[in-house]
């Protein structure tokens, strides 16, 4: 089983720059507002993904020249306390482990 440490990167950007803007091309902010996520608490999600998600178990999903790339589904509990299924990936090398997107789980929606 594996878990990570809830000190791994989650950069600023991945958050308030493409996760929390609308996109014409794999939007995700309209979901993660669903749950009361906007640019306004970004912070908030940043501290959900790593108390709410980083808790659960990673599933290997395949090994690339950047790294390890690993998946965590689970919920996040949004700000006005509606629950989103998301479903995480996170790299890992040697030397780190950073997140590198979230979508809605659409195997438990």
């Amino acid at each position: 089983m594996t878990y990570f440490s809830p000190n791994v990167i989650i950069a600023k950007a991945k958050l308030t720059q493409y996760l929390l803007v609308p996109l014409p091309k794999d939007d995700k902010s309209k979901y993660l507002a669903k749950g009361g996520y906007s640019l306004d608490n970004w912070q908030q999600l940043e501290t959900d993904i790593r108390e709410q998600i980083l808790s659960q178990e990673a599933t290997l999903i395949e090994t690339t020249r950047f790294g390890q790339k690993y998946e965590i589904r689970g919920n996040l509990i949004g700000p006005n306390g509606v629950t989103l299924p998301v479903l995480t990936v996170w790299m890992t090398t040697p030397k780190e482990t950073k997140f590198v997107t979230l979508v809605p789980d659409q195997k438990r929606l």
